[in-house]
């Protein structure tokens, strides 16, 4: 451990492998869990955290790697590493292969029953991943599964080497190398250790290092629960065949279920200790084994000379790839309601300020002011829906190459609207903003959604290559219509404030309000507008 990094610094051409190094860095933190996590702080119980999961790979096997691939990658020869794992100790591997040995091909042999979280995340990190039907947790000595499999690779190649966690003795001793010392020196006052026992390595490592250290330390593994599962350790029957020498390193032996192991890890990340579930299955079983000595009237037998009872526990690594475990087995009653949980369904596409448009700046986009009457536009199945004339006077024309989408309701479209727009009355004046009121806008866009997904022949004529302006009574359900049609391919845009917006330049027009930024198109604007307003109704 190092002792003249205080300010964890790294720098220079090995800056990223000494981040990587436990000897070139502080102890990963030790914290004391909130009372109100521990049940026994008044029996005199004081229970710490040990977070593997701040290491730079963030869980609990990365000193297992480290030593791993340091006693065995051979320099200018090995060019391929591969591991049976579930992920925390293979997505190390991957990290370390490179740091330290510039090794980038690292492969994943594991069960086909892996969440599909856990399956980006190692291909996040880069890995060759190959799955295995069976057991999720194979013996290493079945010939039909993926730990042997991996061993048999590297046995055909001098140029494939497989660290096999779950024989290779560097496994455990990478605790007695760096973890235990760290505990040790950061709690000489420790009377009880706790870690799960998957691959047994880190409760082997662990016990074998205080059995020397301090006798005294008593150390407790935790086995999953007969017929449950917890993403890393594995059940009593299961570490049979385990060759590290577990037994001489376990006092005690604790078995715990699933749902308490998500549960306590969900109570501690909500308290600030952020670590995944078998970092709660852990802190379940001493809980579990402390009741038992309380129940006997013999807690105090594990105090040390301060009177107290100090134990540790090891967080093993984080809950991000969980998420979706948690979910499934803790149930909707331990999370928060999402407010509007419906809009998760609708209004699905992207919003763009470039296609909200200024009612001065996009009006002389669409339209002309002309004294010539222009040319109606006839459509079979749309006539009743088209505005030719309503209202304008001939005064002012569709350009061409455009269209105008009206979603008003048909009253209001037929005492006015602008030449050659289409009614599709989506909209309505007396509802909310469907920004405001969830279930209008989840309507609206379903609405919206279906029609152009499948639109009118006419109108899919009418609007196919045109750029297309959406209005609507103040801009919001164009809005809306406006990111639809963009999803579907059309070059749409909708005028913010809607018809409102259209008065309203003529009122700022005589109040002289902001400058212009564009002059001449906000003239263009603002012709276009006065022409609308003399025949709009109040």
């Amino acid at each position: 451990m190092s002792n003249n990094n205080s300010l964890n610094v790294y720098r220079g051409p090995n800056s990223v492998r000494d981040y990587f190094d436990p000897d070139s860095a502080p102890p990963l933190p030790l914290v004391e869990i909130p009372e109100g996590l521990n049940p026994y702080r008044g029996d005199g119980v004081r229970i710490y955290a040990k977070m593997m999961t701040m290491h730079p790979a963030n869980n609990v096997k990365a000193m297992p790697a480290l030593n791993l691939l340091e006693k065995s990658v051979v320099p200018e020869k090995t060019n391929t590493i591969i591991e049976y794992s579930s992920g925390s100790t293979v997505i190390s591997m991957s990290l370390i292969s490179r740091v330290y040995h510039g090794i980038p091909d690292v492969r994943a042999f594991l069960s086909n029953k892996t969440s599909v979280a856990k399956l980006r995340l190692m291909q996040f990190f880069g890995l060759g991943i190959t799955l295995f039907g069976g057991p999720s947790q194979p013996e290493p000595t079945d010939e039909r599964g993926g730990i042997r499999a991996a061993q048999r690779l590297s046995e055909d190649s001098e140029s494939i080497i497989n660290p096999n966690q779950y024989e290779n003795d560097d496994n455990w001793k990478s605790h007695v190398r760096w973890t235990g010392p760290q505990i040790l020196k950061q709690l000489p006052e420790i009377n009880l250790i706790c870690a799960g026992m998957g691959t047994s390595g880190t409760i082997t490592g662990l016990g074998t290092f205080f059995k020397e250290a301090k006798p005294s330390v008593l150390r407790l593994g935790v086995c999953t629960a007969a017929g449950d599962r917890v993403p890393g350790p594995r059940s009593f029957a299961l570490l049979a065949p385990v060759e590290f020498p577990w037994k001489s390193s376990v006092d005690c032996i604790e078995e715990v279920g699933s749902h308490d192991s998500y549960s306590l890890s969900l109570d501690l990340c909500r308290e600030g200790i952020v670590c995944g579930p078998s970092s709660g299955f852990n802190l379940k079983g001493l809980f579990q084994f402390i009741e038992k000595h309380k129940a006997a009237g013999t807690l105090q037998d594990l105090a040390g000379d301060d009177g107290e009872i100090h134990c540790v526990f090891l967080c093993c690594d984080l809950p991000y790839q969980y998420i979706n475990e948690y979910f499934d087995k803790l149930g909707s009653e331990y999370f928060t309601p999402i407010t509007n949980e419906s809009l998760t369904k609708v209004d699905l596409y992207r919003y763009d300020e470039a296609w909200e448009k200024d009612a001065a700046m996009a009006l002389p986009l669409f339209l002309d002011v002309k004294r010539v009457t222009p040319q109606g536009r006839p459509l079979s199945n749309l006539s009743s829906e088209t505005a030719g004339e309503k209202g304008v006077g001939g005064t002012l024309a569709l350009k061409e190459g455009t269209a105008i989408i009206d979603l008003r309701q048909r009253a209001d479209f037929e005492e006015f609207s602008l030449p050659g727009s289409v009614n599709l009355p989506f909209a309505n004046s007396s509802s909310p903003s469907p920004f405001s009121d969830p279930a209008v806008l989840e309507a609206l866009w379903s609405k919206l959604d279906n029609y152009f997904s499948t639109p009118p022949d006419d109108l899919g004529l009418l609007l196919q290559g045109k750029r297309i302006m959406v209005l609507c009574y103040d801009g919001d359900s164009s809005r809306v219509a406006t990111s639809v049609l963009r999803a579907k391919g059309y070059e749409a845009d909708s005028v913010r404030g809607g018809f409102q917006a259209v008065k309203d330049i003529r009122a700022r027009e005589a109040v002289n309000a902001e400058p212009p930024t564009n002059t001449q198109a906000i003239k263009q604007g603002i012709a276009v507008a006065r022409e609308v307003e003399l025949v709009m109704p109040s």
